[in-house]
């Protein structure tokens, strides 16, 4: 059986980290995927979809020194689904992604097609430590 997720989007605002007083770190990252295709009168349509991804440890502490509004990322990882009770006691569920790997493809204030020049850790796609990786510049996908 597989759960894995691969995103590639533009964060919507910059992370929101918490410092448990476990002293673990979490961030909760906002990003949006855009998707385009033809509705039946042949007219393009755009759909943005927004997803919530959460980081842990030394991923979420990463992402909140290098991550920040309007960059474009690549993320894999794995959903998971969380259920609570809200403040009057109705039930709520939420899915999101439990990133194990983020790059940054590129930075709020370059364009699309050009990357960031510096490098942090290898990409490590086991799915047992999660990593970081800033686009040491090129094309390439990782994937």
């Amino acid at each position: 059986m597989v759960n894995r997720v691969i995103l590639i989007g533009n964060l919507g605002a910059d992370p929101e980290v918490r410092h448990l007083e476990s002293g673990a770190s979490v961030a909760r990252i906002r990003m949006a995927t855009n998707e385009s295709y033809k509705d039946k009168n042949g007219q393009w349509q755009d759909r943005t979809e927004w997803h919530d991804v959460v980081a842990w440890r030394a991923l979420a502490e990463r992402a909140e020194k290098s991550l920040k509004k309007g960059m474009t990322i690549y993320v894999e990882g794995k959903l998971t689904h969380r259920s609570w009770e809200d403040k009057e006691g109705n039930p709520r569920r939420t899915t999101e992604v439990l990133a194990n790997y983020i790059r940054i493809l590129s930075r709020r204030d370059q364009p699309s097609n050009q990357t960031s020049e510096s490098s942090s850790a290898a990409p490590n796609h086991s799915g047992h430590e999660p990593s970081f990786e800033e686009d040491p510049g090129g094309d390439d996908l990782p994937f």
